[in-house]
Order: C-alpha cells, then structure tokens, then sequence
C-alpha cells in the first residue's frame, strides 16, 4: 500500500472508529455531564462527537486532497468507501442504543449501505466502472453527518426552543439515502439484463 497523505488520512479515520466506541460503550457517570450552549450533555456525548466531527474532516480532507492531486489508489478506492460506512453506521447503532434514533430509521440505512456496497462489487465484477457521487449520495452524506451530530449532542443550540434538528436531519438523510440507493441501483440497472 502507498502511504500518500490521502491514504494516511483514510487510516486514521478508521482507527478513531473503535476510539468512538469506547467512549459510547462503556458507562462514564464518573465524568458526569457538562454545560454547553446552556444544556448539560454527558461528556462522554460530547467527546465522542468531537471524535466523530474530527472523523468527518478527515474524510472531507481525504477526498479533497485526492482530487486535487491525482492520487488513485486501490486501497483509497476500497478504504475510504469502508472508513466512511463504518463510522456512519457505528453512530446510527449507537443512536438506537441511547434511544436517540428508531431501529426501522436505521435498518432501513444499514440495508441501503450493504445493497448498494453489494451492487458496487458486482459492478466492478463485471468491469464497470464504479459511478461517482452524485448530488443525492452527497446530500445522503452530509445530512447523515449532521443528524449524527445533533442527536449526539442532544440537538444542541436548537434545544431552547424545543427544535428537533436532529431528528429532522435524521429523517432528510432517511429519503436521501434510499432515494440515492434507488438511483445507483438504476444507473447500473443494465447490470442484470446481462
């Protein structure tokens, strides 16, 4: 494997995974909670947020620096793809673990996230080519991320007037991510008629 910056970042976004589970799967009443914005969290929420946040970046950095530099390689292909499924779908575990998020939301996204990973290994099976995001797969991203955030962080800065953002982003990312899983499916719907 080639130790290019994109691919070291990829590396460190999977290895703060089990950083973000430890501090969600172990009780840490001992640290107790912690005011922010007016809103007393457990801090072991917020860390893990900052965890997660940091974990995002990486992936945003990654891609960027990729691009930008042309750097192709087999194990950036397969890791980051992975990095960013594990991370997402670790967190939505965990929502449903702190009743912060209904199991059929994320089973419905953990479904979507296997098909479509299915589907990509067929495809390059067959020798297609692997399609590129397109704008409902970033929008799936991106409100994933943030209705992760916020419900971690107990709909911080909205909470003071009872604002349920992060149930709302839960749900945006709800649509969008099967409605990105449906237009992969029929981009490569030629596929199966082979």
């Amino acid at each position: 494997m080639e130790w290019n910056l994109p691919n070291k970042l990829t590396m460190f976004r999977i290895i703060l995974i089990p950083v973000f589970i430890i501090l969600l799967a172990f009780s840490w009443e001992s640290w107790g909670d912690i005011y922010v914005m007016n809103d007393l969290i457990p801090v072991n929420h917020v860390v893990a947020t900052i965890v997660f946040i940091v974990a995002s970046l990486t992936d945003l950095a990654d891609g960027k620096i990729a691009r930008k530099n042309h750097i192709v390689t087999n194990f950036g292909k397969f890791a980051d793809t992975l990095a960013d499924k594990m991370l997402t779908l670790t967190a939505f575990v965990f929502l449903v673990e702190l009743k912060m998020a209904p199991a059929w939301v994320v089973a419905l996204i953990l479904c979507r996230e296997l098909a479509v990973t299915g589907l990509r290994t067929i495809v390059l099976e067959q020798g297609g080519k692997v399609m590129a995001a397109q704008m409902p797969g970033k929008i799936k991203t991106t409100t994933q991320m943030l209705a992760i955030i916020f419900l971690l962080m107990h709909n911080i800065f909205f909470s003071a007037i009872n604002f349920p953002i992060g149930e709302i982003f839960l749900y945006i990312c709800l649509f969008f991510t099967l409605y990105s899983g449906w237009d992969y499916f029929y981009q490569s719907r030629k596929i199966f008629t082979k």
